[in-house]
């Protein structure tokens, strides 16, 4: 009634068996249920899939943006890492690894390690509102990219392999990937606190640079330059190649 529609008509956008769906009875929709502007933008991907023309690139290779990539390479005082379609790792620092005690190989997936690691709820204080974030952002991500077969096998592994990631799915969160604090506890350094910064490739929308920055006078900025003397790493490693075949 909220939004001008019959019960008969809304019971069939919700079955998928409304076609055309129009704008005006979008926004009336989004009106109605009191939709944020991330739920709304996933209501309207949901009622207009990807096109036949995105299967074609839901399993190109992923190569790291060379703008994302110049920055990453001059820094080496904050950890950093380009991530891609599906949580893959495209690239990161070695101050990144030195604080979260892991290789972060590229190539490998971060959605993974976070949501399934052991070491990933020992070492992020915060653990289980990082993997939250990180569920909505899958489903986000699902709408988004409707044709993308991998990344649905992926959120099913995932959700067998967990019970929290398959109760917050069944949940319905949906958010985007963005920028957050975040506390890790280090056994070398102890507690760092930092802001988490998002930073999006203009010509590549799937890829953020993810930046840790730090209040330059807090404890967490005098422990850094300890934590790449002890983790140094000869350069910052970049994924060539991805395994795109279908699961």
């Amino acid at each position: 009634m909220l939004a001008g529609i019959s019960a008969d008509y809304y019971s069939r956008l919700e079955q998928g068996r409304q076609a055309n769906i129009s704008r005006e009875v979008l926004d009336a929709l989004a009106g109605a249920l009191r939709l944020d502007e991330v739920e709304r933008a996933h209501l309207y991907d949901l009622a207009a899939p990807g096109s036949p023309r995105g299967r074609s690139t839901a399993y190109r290779a992923q190569r790291p943006d060379p703008g994302l990539l110049r920055v990453i390479s001059m820094l080496d005082h904050l950890p950093a890492l380009v991530i891609g379609r599906r949580g893959i790792v495209l690239a990161r620092n070695a101050l990144f690894c030195a604080v979260y005690g892991h290789p972060m190989e590229p190539g490998t997936s971060y959605t993974r390690y976070l949501l399934l690691d052991p070491d990933a709820r020992e070492r992020i204080v915060d653990w289980a509102a990082a993997a939250h974030a990180a569920v909505a952002g899958l489903r986000r991500e699902a709408a988004r990219h409707p044709q993308d077969r991998r990344l649905r096998h992926d959120i099913a592994e995932l959700r067998r392999a967990d019970p929290n990631v398959a109760r917050w799915w069944d949940d319905h969160p949906v958010g985007e990937y963005s920028s957050a604090p975040r506390r890790i506890r280090h056994p070398v350094g102890g507690d760092l606190t930092f802001d988490v910064e998002l930073l999006v490739a203009p010509q590549v929308t799937d890829q953020h640079l993810v930046l840790y920055t730090v209040d330059p006078h807090s404890r967490t900025a005098r422990t850094l330059p300890l934590l790449a003397a002890w983790g140094a790493e000869p350069a910052a490693r970049v994924v060539t190649t991805e395994n795109t075949g279908e699961p």
